[in-house]
């Protein structure tokens, strides 16, 4: 008597079963961290053959960039890490330091002599400020306290010389002048004919005055020596500088600020232009060789990868959902049309 044959979806339900439990103590039984190992492996060399510009879609790159730019910022994880980021820098680590071994010295000086290079940068910067008549105002104001400070002093110390006084007294009443016209300070100095053009004036003398400061060789020494001072000073949190509320809204409005300016579209234009500009000066290599170009042993990045497998594979195998990822991967293939040809065949 002929054996009855099985129904072909039972034999690919008998199948599909056998093979996730296969799959499933592959991965619990073997070594999860080879096995990863392994994977990586497989897939850098075959990756080995092929230009990056020839697997990445600049396009596709760009659009998934901007979109994770433009949602990312504002979203709650994101958040949530601004704020922890907050509470760190605020309380401080927990063995503070000294600022000097962050941040080191020639490094600091190469940055402030790269800086002060800038200056015509700078002086063209601060030219264009002459348009704002706010801060001519200002400019205007601040030169004007200085001025009158400088009159002032000088006729104190003039007041303690017997007969030298009376040789500053001009100096004294114009210094009254100008400290008492609030509104108008350099009115009292320019004199009326140019009033209208005083605060512009008032802004390039200022400027002149700040691009002369940066230029001088002293600055550059200065500036160095108040680092040094920096530098022995504990590195701690903020708490000890301002308080939380201080600090919070500070984070808060740099955070708002970000989510403005990285959902522009100029923000996002650069992005995608970066993303094809790498591709088009970098697109010549491969994947290796570009981890090759980075300074990343392929090794020490492996072992990095690798590491983190037995835990996510303990993790799944524990809830159950080890089992069911691989049975929803496999069983497209057993319930195909495909499988069953081969069955019945």
């Amino acid at each position: 008597m002929p054996r009855k044959t099985e129904p072909a979806d039972a034999r690919a339900r008998a199948l599909l079963e056998a093979h996730v439990r296969f799959e499933v103590e592959r991965l619990t039984t073997a070594d999860p961290a080879a096995t990863a190992g392994g994977v990586v492996d497989v897939v850098l060399d075959a990756l080995a053959g092929h230009p990056v510009a020839d697997v990445v879609d600049a396009g596709a790159v760009g659009a998934a960039l901007v979109d994770v730019l433009v949602r990312a910022p504002g979203s709650p994880l994101v958040s949530g890490i601004v704020e922890l980021a907050a509470e760190v820098a605020y309380s401080g680590p927990e063995e503070p330091g000294q600022v000097s071994a962050v941040v080191a010295r020639a490094h600091v000086e190469a940055l402030l002599d790269r800086l002060l290079t800038l200056t015509p940068l700078y002086e063209r910067a601060l030219e264009g400020l002459t348009a704002s008549p706010l801060v001519g105002t200002v400019a205007a104001r601040f030169m004007g306290r200085v001025v009158g400070e400088v009159v002032a002093t000088n006729q104190e110390i003039a007041n303690k010389v017997p007969g030298l006084g009376s040789l500053v007294s001009l100096g004294t009443s114009a210094a009254s002048r100008v400290k008492g016209a609030a509104d108008k300070p350099f009115e009292a100095l320019l004199g009326s004919g140019v009033a209208k053009g005083g605060s512009a004036f008032a802004v390039r003398r200022l400027n002149r005055i700040l691009i002369d400061t940066l230029r001088d060789p002293v600055t550059r020494e200065a500036a160095l020596q108040a680092w040094d001072l920096v530098a022995e000073e504990p590195l701690g949190g903020l708490d000890a500088h301002v308080t939380w509320d201080e600090a919070t809204g500070v984070v808060d409005a740099v955070h708002d600020l970000a989510i403005g300016v990285l959902a522009r579209e100029e923000v996002t234009g650069l992005v995608v232009a970066l993303v094809e500009a790498f591709v088009e000066r970098f697109g010549g290599y491969t994947p290796p060789e570009l981890l090759e170009q980075l300074d990343v042993d392929r090794d020490v990045l492996t072992e990095h990868l690798v590491r983190l497998a037995p835990g996510v594979v303990d993790a799944l195998h524990g809830s159950g959902d080890l089992e069911r990822l691989v049975r929803a991967r496999l069983e497209t293939f057993y319930s195909s049309s495909a499988a069953r040809a081969a069955k019945e065949g």
